[in-house]
């Protein structure tokens, strides 16, 4: 019998093949050391229709069912009225809009096109990871720690997966502390299909809010936090074998969020946290929102608004699921 693919060699495996072939053949140009081809280009490949809602500021491409909204020096675009980081801002060079190729290998194709798992590949098994825990707090606000939440939290969505038919495990499930590179490690050992962090935000200011969701950086790309961040010195990791399917499952958890809680738009971005690094499987990392924040931190410390954001999450998943199952 033919052995299978380990989840890491299965993801590079499985790169959405459909645009691929439209790219090769489109006009490059190097923009600060990055290929980009136009917009309006790739648009017409690809069956979208282009227009300028802004002259030469905000490009908008649209098909049957799709809707894109690009924005001239922005890295931020909207997908469907959600919003998605990339890696490089939106360039205008000679009255055209230049995207990375980068970018739309690893986010705009993964996003449009997704492909599916081959037949022996079901998302069966997802292991939630509570931030923080023991000796390690994470972000505390009037007595509250977030260590507390995220696991609160994991154990609501826990218990709503295993209803709805999969096998969800935790990487904890007491006030106990396991390191970083531990976590993904777990998920490994368990042959887990996907990995799920669990985490709240905190800022200086208290009116910041909103909840977004983490993928892991593409090799030599910038993360969202810092586009200074010389990216092209970063290699890749075990995590970047899963590129198009951690953004894939980081957008249908935004999407499912948004939808249910009402709550601040913050996108699906990127960062090299340790735990998404070494992940073999699809993996991101959830900010449900800001400790401290008034309004949120409510939501959070709440049993019931919490356990409406575990539904969300596991919609998000259910929907993930939907796309890439054989």
């Amino acid at each position: 019998m033919k052995a299978a693919l380990p989840f890491g060699l299965l993801c590079a495996a499985i790169l959405p093949v459909i645009a691929q072939g439209s790219l090769s053949r489109l006009e490059r140009l190097s923009i600060s050391g990055i290929d980009h081809v136009r917009l309006e280009d790739w648009a017409r490949a690809n069956h979208f229709q282009a227009r300028w809602t802004v002259p030469k500021q905000e490009l908008q491409l649209t098909s049957s069912s799709r809707a894109l909204v690009f924005t001239v020096d922005s890295a931020r675009i909207s997908l469907d009225g959600i919003a998605v980081w990339l890696s490089a801002p939106i360039a205008l060079r000679n009255g055209a809009a230049w995207i990375a190729v980068v970018d739309i290998t690893t986010a705009i194709v993964p996003l449009l096109f997704p492909s599916r798992n081959p037949a022996n590949k079901p998302i069966r098994h997802i292991v939630l990871d509570p931030g923080h825990g023991g000796k390690d707090p994470g972000n505390q606000k009037g007595g509250q720690q977030e260590k507390t939440f995220t696991l609160l939290l994991a154990k609501e969505v826990a218990q709503l997966l295993n209803k709805a038919g999969f096998k969800a495990t935790l990487t904890r499930t007491s006030d106990s502390f396991v390191k970083l590179p531990v976590r993904p490690d777990i998920a490994r050992q368990r042959g887990a299909d996907l990995f799920v962090s669990l985490h709240f935000n905190s800022f200086i200011e208290p009116t910041v809010k909103g909840v977004e969701v983490y993928c892991m950086t593409p090799a030599h790309t910038s993360s969202t936090k810092d586009p200074r961040e010389v990216g092209a010195r970063v290699g890749a990791y075990p995590g970047n074998r899963c590129d198009a399917r951690n953004i894939l499952l980081g957008y249908q958890i935004q999407k499912s969020l948004l939808k249910s809680i009402a709550a601040e738009d913050r996108g699906v971005r990127r960062e090299r946290y340790a735990v998404l690094r070494s992940a073999e499987m699809p993996a991101v990392l959830i900010e449900g929102g800001f400790m401290s924040n008034p309004a949120e931190a409510r939501r959070i410390y709440d049993p019931a608004a919490r356990r409406q954001m575990a539904q969300a999450i596991v919609e998000g998943l259910k929907a993930y699921r939907n796309l890439v199952e054989p």
